[in-house]
């Protein structure tokens, strides 16, 4: 639980966020006249008097009602209502399907309540906006990203969805809505696996975040205190991944891993895929925008460290592993710290035990980083490397954050230099998403996505 401190702070943080949207969007105004001073708090939950459209009072959803069951349709159940400023509602046209959709009911995590809304990601049509200036109108084609999965109102197995304007993607017009719903959480996932938790800076990039900076330059009591060690104590500045350092990505063929590679590659790391050659190799080898240096075979883990140590020679620091505690684990196996002072094949550093980060004896010491996007070795870590998750809720709780990552994500897009993930299969209609997430249960669906139109 947060303090009525951490509270307040977060009202601030999404003050200061408005004011800087409404001096950057000045010829897209609300009704309120400049004049008006409404205190912090009112602003904070003020929405338009008149709404820019009348949505239906009612709508279809899929409900979960106990765990290891099918979700059910339910029809007659209230659309979502706007509730704070920058909040939008999004009519649904597809919904991509992960993992998590059937991981957490089959195995009982993720649910905060019953019956609940699942679904992570959409893309739809902009049906109504709150008063707050905004980047976001009425009939905007967009992607909305839902990371906070407490809210069922930001659920995606809905036919209308609420979002934060700073958790929406306006999509391009060559983009189909279809392609859209593809890539959101794996993007944000990626993102901020790279750039909080490896560090890397993207401001090379379409003018990139460096989120490394931005989360240090807010309060430290407006990021959640379990994920706060994770964002400004988990790697030190000189550590931070750069240009022409290696990324290994176990699990290649997955979304999360897809863009991964693409964002890495973006921001000049040179990238390792393993994954299973027979099904993906020539998918991967053959798509410029997530061939990778170097792919490896994940058919035999202990092979693959083999092929990476002889390679690489001690020049892998970071690793990200997209597929669970088992790969994290053969992963860990084939990374190096880094010490400036070995020889050229990093032979010493693997040699001699290094120094916790805490308790450096030499500065030039590098630490490796492992980063799990589903699970970590059971092993405690050892010396000279550390242990990373992605903390997500950083999209939706830090404004900052979220307006940050939509906007690069809108202008790659647009530029052409980020691709969505192959499209594996579409079914059709709410009813149909038991059957792909069956599918997915059955591992029918690799190197892709599954998705649903609305």
């Amino acid at each position: 639980m947060r303090s009525g401190g951490g509270s307040f702070l977060r009202k601030m943080s999404l003050h200061k966020f408005r004011k800087s949207a409404s001096l950057s969007n000045s010829g897209a105004r609300d009704e309120t006249s400049d004049s008006d001073t409404a205190s912090t708090q009112q602003e904070a939950i003020a929405v338009a008097d008149k709404p820019s459209t009348v949505p239906p009072e009612t709508q279809k959803v899929l409900l979960l009602h106990a765990v290891r069951q099918p979700y059910q349709l339910t029809e007659n159940y209230p659309v979502p209502k706007l509730e704070s400023a920058h909040e939008v509602l999004v009519r649904a046209q597809a919904i991509g399907l992960n993992p998590i959709d059937w991981k957490a009911p089959d195995f009982n995590f993720a649910i905060p309540e019953l019956p609940y809304i699942s679904g992570r990601e959409l893309a739809g049509e902009v049906v109504q906006v709150s008063g707050a200036p905004s980047r976001l109108k009425i009939n905007d084609r967009v992607l909305a990203i839902s990371t906070d999965y407490r809210d069922l109102r930001k659920a995606a197995y809905q036919e209308y969805v609420v979002a934060f304007d700073y958790n929406t993607v306006r999509l391009p017009a060559a983009l189909t809505a279809e392609q859209g719903s593809t890539l959101g959480v794996a993007f944000v996932a990626a993102a901020l696996a790279l750039g909080v938790c490896a560090g890397l800076d993207f401001s090379s990039v379409l003018e990139g975040p460096d989120l490394y900076s931005l989360i240090r330059n807010v309060s430290p009591d407006l990021i959640a205190q379990d994920i706060r060690s994770e964002c400004l104590d988990s790697i030190r500045s000189h550590e931070r991944a750069r240009s022409g350092d290696w990324l290994a990505v176990w699990g290649g063929s997955s979304t999360s891993a897809n863009l991964t590679i693409q964002l890495a590659k973006l921001a000049g790391l040179k990238t390792v895929a393993v994954v299973d050659k027979a099904k993906h190799g020539l998918r991967l080898a053959n798509h410029h925008a997530i061939r990778t240096d170097l792919l490896v075979d994940s058919h035999d883990p202990a092979r693959a460290v083999e092929i990476i140590r002889a390679n690489l020679k001690g020049k892998l620091r970071f690793g990200i592993d997209v597929r669970g505690r088992e790969s994290a684990a053969s992963l860990l196996q084939a990374l190096s710290p880094d010490n400036l002072g070995s020889d050229s094949d990093g032979a010493a550093a693997r040699d001699a035990p290094p120094s916790p980060p805490s308790t450096p004896h030499d500065s030039s010491l590098l630490s490796a980083h492992l980063i799990g996007l589903t699970g970590l070795p059971k092993q405690a870590a050892p010396e000279g490397t550390l242990f990373h998750t992605v903390p997500i809720k950083l999209f939706h709780e830090v404004p900052e954050v979220g307006e940050a990552l939509v906007s690069w994500l809108e202008r790659l897009l647009a530029a052409g230099l980020v691709q969505p993930p192959e499209i594996i299969d579409v079914e059709d209609g709410l009813e149909s998403i038991n059957t792909g997430l069956d599918r997915m249960r059955k591992g029918e669906i690799s190197g892709g996505k599954l998705v649903v139109k609305v």
